[in-house]
Parts: C-alpha cells; structure tokens; sequence
C-alpha cells in the first residue's frame, strides 16, 4: 500500500505518514523515534483542535469506540497506537508543555494545550470584549457553556482557570468568589 493521506468520517486530513505501519510501534533508535514522537504530537493537536478535544486518555488506545479512533488506529493497515507508546508521547509532551497530567499525580491521562493558556487568555479576553461582557461578573459556568456557541465551549475549567491567571497578570481580568462557585470579572486592560 502507497503512502498516502486519507480524510476521516470528521473531515480531518491525515497525512501519509499515518499509513506507514512504522509509524504506529515505537522505534528502537532514539532520533528515528524522536521524529515520529513529534509527528504523533502535531497530529494529537492537530486533530484536537479540529475536533475540539481536551482530554486523552491511555483507555483510548485500548480500547474502540472512542472520539480518539481515528487518528489511533488505521484499519486499512491494521495498525493501532499501543497504550505503552501513548504513554510515551504523554510524558514528551508534558515535558514539552503542551500537556499536563490530568488529573495531577499520575500518568494515564492528559490534557492537551493545542492552544496554550496564553493564546486561551486572548482567546478568552476577545470575546469578552465581542460579547460585550467586560466589566460584568460570569461565572466559570456561563464562560464554558454559553447560550451561542463560543470558542471556549467545553473548555475545562483548569485551563480556563489558568488563561484567567494570564489576564490577571496583565490586569485584565479578576476572579471573583460568587454564591455557586468561581466568576471572573474582564477589564479592557491596558
């Protein structure tokens, strides 16, 4: 079978590289490995963002059915990511900063920053201003699960928690303790 890209049921392009048996086992050469660790990380983020996914999980490489499937396994090569790979690729992109360990203290799941909280406080600070909410207390809740669909649906609360830090930083935004939980208060900034 040529290598070649092929477009999943979401409409995510993969490139060719998916369709190289290789690239789903782990090299035993450090700088061959170091190549396909990368490529396996801009295709994690890459299909993330395009499917708008936070969190992965070891149990997504072990298991079928999930929202990871598509770019985990190939079944025109027969092929699958193992869960020690995935493992693997957690641990260089925690060290990278592209991901933490979700929840903290272990390592069989991660939440992914294919944005990083800097480029989520700015995400985060402009729809506050289109939206017209600075100067107005939201609640964590209201920021993640808007009346019309923002980029920061579903967004978890650990990284919204740490874009509002940004933004903090920079006098632009405030947490406010409020009666059902966290809110945020945005300011035009400087």
């Amino acid at each position: 079978m040529a290598l070649s890209t092929h477009t999943t049921a979401s409409g995510f392009l993969l490139p060719s590289i998916h369709s190289a048996p290789p690239f789903f086992t782990q090299q035993p050469n450090a700088s061959t490995q170091s190549i396909v660790g990368e490529q396996w990380i801009r295709l994690i983020l890459a299909y993330a963002r395009h499917r708008n996914l936070f969190t992965l999980r070891i149990e997504d490489a072990e298991t079928t059915g999930g929202d990871w499937d598509e770019i985990l396994r190939n079944e025109r090569i027969h092929r699958r990511l193992l869960p020690s790979h995935l493992s693997f690729l957690f641990s260089e992109m925690v060290s990278k900063n592209i991901a933490v360990y979700e929840p903290p203290k272990q390592t069989r799941s991660v939440l992914l920053y294919w944005r990083l909280p800097e480029e989520w406080a700015e995400v985060l600070h402009g729809w506050a201003i289109s939206t017209a909410q600075l100067n107005t207390i939201l609640t964590f809740y209201e920021i993640t699960d808007p009346p019309i669909e923002s980029p920061l649906t579903g967004i978890p609360v650990t990284i919204l928690r740490r874009a509002i830090t940004v933004l903090n930083k920079t006098g632009r935004a405030q947490i406010i303790g409020v009666a059902d939980g966290e809110g945020v208060r945005f300011f035009a900034g400087t």
